[in-house]
């Protein structure tokens, strides 16, 4: 029998994550069709070495847009990678493997807005 996703404990909840840092890149949307893009510029709080936020406690009031995920919502992330634990754990899965971004991006500090649609990647992991 799974455990339902309501009844994980903080620690177990955080513990799910493989730190793959695919929800920490910056992604663009269409505004006509909705769409969604993945760019290979992450967030200036992203250790692009262990893909841990540097400033984890804090994410959110740091970066508004941080999207912080909770059993209640996880369900409700159209655009999360496939490669994503928590997206595997929904919908009964198993956890995938780390496939994470680091070495493959570069931080939203070193690029303008202007530059983002320059920065859409295509990466068969997403």
């Amino acid at each position: 029998m799974t455990k339902a996703l309501k009844d994980y404990t903080e620690t177990e909840w955080e513990n799910i994550c493989n730190h793959c840092g695919k929800c920490c890149l910056v992604k663009i949307q269409d505004e006509d069709g909705g769409d969604i893009y993945y760019t290979d510029v992450v967030c200036r709080y992203m250790d692009m070495e262990t893909c841990k936020c540097t400033r984890y406690a804090e994410r959110c009031t740091l970066v508004p847009t941080c999207l912080k995920l909770t059993p209640e919502n996880v369900d409700k992330i159209e655009w999360m990678p496939q490669t994503c634990a928590y997206r595997a754990l929904f919908e009964n899965r198993p956890k995938p493997s780390r496939k994470s971004i680091s070495g493959r991006c570069v931080s939203e500090t070193m690029v303008t807005e202007d530059e983002l649609e320059d920065h859409i990647v295509d990466w068969e992991d997403l």
